[in-house]
Order: C-alpha cells, then sequence, then structure tokens
C-alpha cells in the first residue's frame, strides 16, 4: 500500500495532518529550503504531540556535502524520537563519502536519502545508499520554481526508479511539488509513500498553512490500509472511485468513456530485420468505458484519468523491441483494464512509416470482473516499470 506523507512545520499542522489521516507526518520548515530543518527542540516537541499515532519524519536542511556536517545533523536528529532521518544528497564527488559516515547510526535509526530530480547523479548511486544500510530513497524536487516532479521525470523513468529501489531492499519515495491530478499517476507505480506539502495549502502556496479541505482532497485520493475488523473512514462512492470494490457497477450509474487520440510514439517494433535496432512512429486511439461513481463528477476522485493511459503506452513502449503491433494491442489493452472500473477497451495501434497511410491492428476487450474484483481489492496501482540500472532517471 501507498502511504501518505505530509509535511508540516509545527504543532498545529500536525493535528491537521493526524485528523485528515496522513500515514506520515513530515516534519519540515519550507521557508528554509527544499529540505528545509525543523528546530530541533520543536521537532521533538511535535514528536511529543504525535505520540506514536503516526510514524514521524524530520528533514536534514539542505546540507553541504561534508561527511562530518552530515552525520552530526543526523546524530543530533536521532535524539529526538522521530522514525525516520531524511537526509537530502547533492551530486558531488563526497557523496558516497557522505553516505558512509552515517551507515552507522543506519544501524539503529530509519534514513532516507533524498535524491533532486532537477540534478543528475551517477548510475550506481541507489547501490550507495544500498550498501550503507538505508531504509530507502526517495525523489524530490530542489528548486521549487522550475516546475513538479513530472515536469522533471516522466511517469516510466519513475516507475523504473521504484522497481530499482524494491529490488535493492530499500522503500522507495516520490515528491515535488505535485498537485492532485498527480495521485493516480503514480499510484500506478506503486511506491512506498507519495510526499505533500504545496498540494496539502490553500492555491497549492507550500509558504501557507495547511489546509484541511486541500489535504482531504489528496488524502481522498490514496486508499488507505484498514486493520482487520475495522471499516474504512472513505464512503462507499470514493472506494469505487479510486478503484476498489465493493463493485462500482452496483451504483447503477452506467459508464462514460474515457478516450486517448492520435497518440504518437517512437516505437522499437517489428518483425523484419530491417526494423530492429531503430524505432519508427506508431500512433495509438484508446476508448475504455468506466464506470460512473457519481452524477456530478468534481474532482480526481471521481474519474479515471487518460493521464493512466498515456502513462501505460510510454512505460510499455520503453521496454524496448516488440516483434508484432498485435502484441503491443494486447499488452495496452490488458494494462488499461488492470483498472477496475474499465469495463472495455478499444485499441488501435497503427505503424506509420511502412506505406503512403497506416497499417495497424485494432482489438475490443472487455473486463473480467471476477479476476477485477480480486484485483481492486489487492491494489490500486498497476506495475508497468521495467528495472533499470540503479542511477536515478534522466
Amino acid at each position: 500500500m501507498t502511504k501518505m506523507l505530509a509535511s508540516v512545520r509545527n504543532r498545529q499542522e500536525a493535528e491537521v495532518a493526524l485528523q485528515i489521516g496522513a500515514d506520515i507526518i513530515d516534519l519540515k520548515e519550507p521557508a528554509r529550503g527544499a529540505l528545509g530543518a525543523v528546530d530541533t527542540k520543536d521537532i521533538a516537541d511535535i514528536v511529543a504531540v504525535v505520540n506514536g499515532r503516526r510514524p514521524t519524519s524530520a528533514a536534514s536542511g539542505d546540507l553541504p556535502m561534508e561527511a562530518e556536517v552530515v552525520r552530526a545533523k543526523v546524530e543530533e536528529l536521532a535524539t529526538t524520537g522521530v522514525d525516520f532521518v531524511k537526509i537530502g544528497f547533492f551530486p558531488s564527488e563526497r557523496l558516497a563519502e557522505c553516505a558512509a559516515a552515517v551507515s552507522g547510526i543506519a544501524a539503529h535509526q530509519k534514513l532516507v536519502a533524498v535524491l533532486f530530480a532537477d540534478h543528475v547523479y551517477p548510475e550506481n548511486v541507489l547501490d550507495v545508499f544500498a550498501q550503507a544500510g538505508f531504509h530507502g530513497v526517495m525523489i524530490d524536487t530542489a528548486d521549487k520554481t522550475k516546475g513538479r516532479l513530472l515536469q522533471h521525470l516522466s511517469t516510466d523513468r519513475l516507475g523504473i526508479f521504484v522497481a530499482d529501489c524494491h529490488a535493492r531492499g530499500l522503500t522507495a519515495g516520490l515528491a515535488g511539488s505535485l498537485e492532485a491530478p498527480d495521485v493516480p499517476r503514480l499510484l500506478a507505480y506503486n511506491p512506498d509513500f507519495i510526499g505533500f506539502r504545496g498540494a496539502l495549502c490553500s492555491n497549492l502556496d507550500r509558504g501557507a498553512a495547511i489546509d484541511r479541505d486541500a489535504a482531504l482532497k489528496v488524502r481522498a485520493l490514496i486508499p488507505e490500509e484498514q486493520p482487520a475488523g475495522t471499516q474504512s473512514r472513505v464512503d462507499y462512492k470514493l472506494l469505487a472511485a479510486r478503484g476498489y470494490f465493493p463493485d462500482a457497477s452496483e451504483l447503477g450509474l452506467g459508464t462514460d468513456k474515457i478516450f486517448v487520440r492520435d497518440f504518437v510514439l517512437p516505437v522499437e517494433i517489428g518483425a523484419y530485420s530491417f526494423e530492429h535496432g531503430k524505432t519508427q512512429r506508431m500512433r495509438f486511439d484508446v476508448t475504455a468505458d468506466v464506470l460512473r461513481v457519481t452524477r456530478n463528477p468534481e474532482d480526481m476522485r471521481h474519474v479515471v484519468s487518460y493521464d493512466i493511459i498515456m502513462d501505460g503506452i510510454r512505460s510499455l513502449v520503453a521496454r524496448g523491441h516488440v516483434e508484432l503491433v498485435e502484441t503491443l494491442a494486447e499488452q495496452i489493452a490488458a494494462f488499461v483494464l488492470e483498472n477496475p472500473r474499465v469495463t472495455n477497451v478499444v485499441v488501435r495501434a497503427e505503424k506509420l512509416e511502412l506505406g503512403p497511410g497506416g497499417v495497424g491492428v485494432i482489438i475490443e476487450r472487455k473486463q473480467d470482473r471476477q479476476s477485477a474484483a480480486g484485483a481492486g481489492a489487492r491494489s490500486g496501482g498497476h506495475a508497468v516499470a521495467r528495472q533499470g540500472q540503479g542511477g536515478l532517471p534522466s
């Protein structure tokens, strides 16, 4: 289950984050930078207020890549009682040295390395943190004025990052000026947590106080894990909106069609030898019948985003060479039908460079409701990423 991390700056905001059901209470001062540190005394005070109701984490600040400085700050934060310490790592020849400097602390304190999507790192950077005993790695953005996470890294690249973290026994987190429409797109790649600050505040102003209504909107998009024998605080329609059963068809509201049309990508595809080792343009049209969950859709809780279809196609294409157009069309249909609210999908896949017009295939596939019910009960996301090389995708 993907968890919601809410970054708060004081006791009042921590209480709001607890009330709306945030899974991790993260202590950060946005006025002090991407990983601005809250004063140590205040961290201990907030940890006492949370009192074990949720795990807590604390940002270490935007530290210079000097081993002694990093170790001293991590040791200081470890005394506050937080469950996790987040440490920002900027590209540097000393990065590995700084990670090794806190490896002893990692034996008794969960450490999370933070990398930045607007910087470039060496290919083996995840191995550095795995070897140092870190608990996890997350991607954030360093310069909040230059766009959110998905403007720096595509969803398929983020999926590779998550898969690479998991392959090394590391938890994976995603953050970086995220907005509500980003949530279903990122859930598809099963990160361990998604972090928010600006999206929880009025007008996406990360420097403002957390707004309860804005925070509730984000919380409603991330399925909550419920202890056995307890009942969710989320209503029936919202469960269905997230792709969870009971079956949305029981609402009796019928279906809508969502579509992606004239989506053109370079694809490594073809059975002939002359088609290997290069890309050719393909055009995709996808139409999906989606079960409605409300008569008056108002926000991302009530829809299936067409962005997810485009993200899925990009991820499937990124896996490498495909022999047949039919194979790729089937993969796209299967991906779209993983969403339990999709009842039917039509996929048109065309090669655009083999003649004066397009050549390809159109397929139509229907949902297996029994299989969908099982999938919906298990997961809110679709694992479509391939494993990469261990570096931060660029």
